[in-house]
């Protein structure tokens, strides 16, 4: 089992093995951590997921690409869902979201990955119940992974992800 720390900072300072990017489906440059993510590494991101992934990926899934100009070695792209209410299965396409990302992170030998509260910026989704989504995946997520940082931008954010991972059995 992973350890799981909270951390409020920009994810693209992060050292670590693989960064998740809240990605859009298109696999474009968008803005929120996703701007921020594209920005920091530089042009070449977009050019490699053009190439590599240009159909894009389908909401509930996960990418991977190389990290260019971040200090994380890889970036996995996690396509969270737009929050319309919940009644059409929002909490169970962001947890796949987070699964197929520590998925992909584990089978490219990441021992330490950093993820962001995907979907909660302009997609809307509710921060508290995506924080207990993130945590529960995190606290889940596959060997040789042994460290997931939980990162948020703003205290809003880092108060619900520290409420969540107290709440949540080891």
């Amino acid at each position: 089992m992973a350890r799981v720390a909270v951390w409020r900072g920009d994810i693209t300072a992060v050292a670590c093995d693989a960064v998740v990017n809240a990605a859009n489906s298109r696999l474009r440059p968008g803005g929120g951590v996703d701007g921020a993510i594209h920005r920091a590494a530089g042009p070449e991101l977009a050019r490699e997921l053009r190439l590599r992934h240009p159909h894009g990926c389908p909401t509930g899934g996960a990418v991977l690409s190389g990290g260019h100009g971040l200090p994380a070695r890889l970036v996995v792209h996690a396509v969270g869902p737009v929050w319309r209410g919940g009644a059409e299965g929002e909490p169970e396409l962001l947890a796949s979201a987070y699964r197929a990302a520590f998925r992909l992170a584990a089978g490219a030998d990441c021992r330490s990955v950093a993820a962001p509260a995907i979907s909660t910026g302009i997609y809307g989704f509710p921060v508290d119940l995506a924080a207990a989504i993130a945590v529960g995946e995190a606290r889940h997520c596959p060997a040789p992974i042994e460290q997931v940082t939980l990162v948020a931008f703003d205290p809003v954010t880092q108060s619900a992800l520290e409420r969540a991972l107290e709440a949540s059995p080891d």
